[in-house]
């Protein structure tokens, strides 16, 4: 049964972020297909698709720039059901280059999901470690990095805790999650004198399927939004799917980038995907684009049988 009165209360929420918020980059690293693996960002999300489900993406942004940011995240999830209760339990591990600096980090993720509406509500908790470390060689035109306390002298390496909590509301046709990571705003204390640390920041994403007169062709139109509560960034935009096993689609990282994706399943379950950013600020001058590759596995969990590979009975 389709929903169109949600299609109507997303709209409206749009306008709202198109007219008051406007976009940026903050700390967190930036992926492009981010909707199919919202659990890297709102634990909330894990298990909601009834199968056992891997996805690996990297994303090589600003090639040929040194120094550019080289992102990589890896995640699995599953739904379970304990007490005669429906839960779902994930693990999440990421790396983040950029510049001298690396961030290597693994979470694992909880979802108690509970009847809601005409659909279900995860409602989700993450904890994890991130190392944080630091390989720089310091070039200070006129000045000694040594003079600086807040800089280090030498290598360095940082092991601290990290929290997030989500909410992901989900229905055959419809998803709305917000969630929040680095709850606890880990400090990242390279030197006694220097005290950074990793802002909270705040996700929303929204989606919905389309049906058209064509059975085969779906429109699947998409937000998200991630703000740390000073810096704000909004990707827009729309996946035209074929049959469950083509897809293609463009989006709109406001101030930032025209991002093309394509993907494709290519066999049981085996789902490939492409990404390309255009960016649209005075850096796509010095850069050759931004790529990002997403690898994807799932397979669905029978209620009285063996979990099985297959997608299609035509495949038996």
């Amino acid at each position: 049964m389709r929903h169109p009165v949600y299609m109507k209360r997303i709209c409206c929420l749009v306008f709202f972020i198109l007219v008051v918020i406007p976009g940026y980059a903050q700390q967190d690293p930036q992926f492009s297909q981010n909707m199919f693996n919202i659990m890297m960002f709102n634990p909330g999300s894990v298990g909601s698709k009834n199968a056992i489900c891997a996805t690996a993406i990297n994303r090589q942004q600003w090639m040929g720039f040194e120094g550019a940011p080289v992102s990589s995240v890896f995640t699995v999830n599953s739904p379970f059901r304990l007490l005669g209760a429906d839960h779902g339990a994930g693990l999440h591990i990421m790396s983040d280059e950029i510049g001298y600096e690396t961030n290597l980090s693994i979470y694992a993720s909880y979802a108690y999901r509970m009847n809601a509406w005409n659909g279900k509500l995860g409602i989700g908790a993450g904890f994890g470690m991130i190392n944080s470390s630091l390989d720089a060689e310091w070039t200070i035109p006129g000045g000694n990095p040594a003079g600086d306390p807040s800089i280090p002298a030498g290598n360095e390496s940082v092991l601290t805790m990290d929290f997030s909590a989500g909410l992901f509301y989900y229905t055959e046709d419809l998803h709305l999650g917000i969630s929040a990571t680095h709850v606890n705003q880990p400090a990242i204390e390279y030197t006694p004198q220097a005290q950074p640390f990793l802002s909270r920041h705040y996700y929303f994403t929204a989606g919905y399927g389309l049906y058209l007169d064509n059975p085969s062709y779906r429109v699947l139109p998409n937000i998200h939004l991630q703000s740390d509560g000073v810096m704000t960034q909004l990707n827009l935009g729309s996946i035209v799917e074929y049959d469950n096993k083509l897809w293609g689609g463009i989006f709109y990282r406001f101030g930032a980038a025209i991002v093309g994706m394509a993907g494709f399943e290519l066999f049981n379950g085996i789902n490939i995907g492409y990404s390309y950013d255009f960016s649209t600020t005075a850096i796509m001058s010095h850069n050759k684009g931004t790529h990002e590759f997403m690898l994807r596995y799932c397979f669905d969990l029978g209620v009285d049988r063996s979990p099985q590979r297959y997608r299609s009975i035509r495949i038996l």
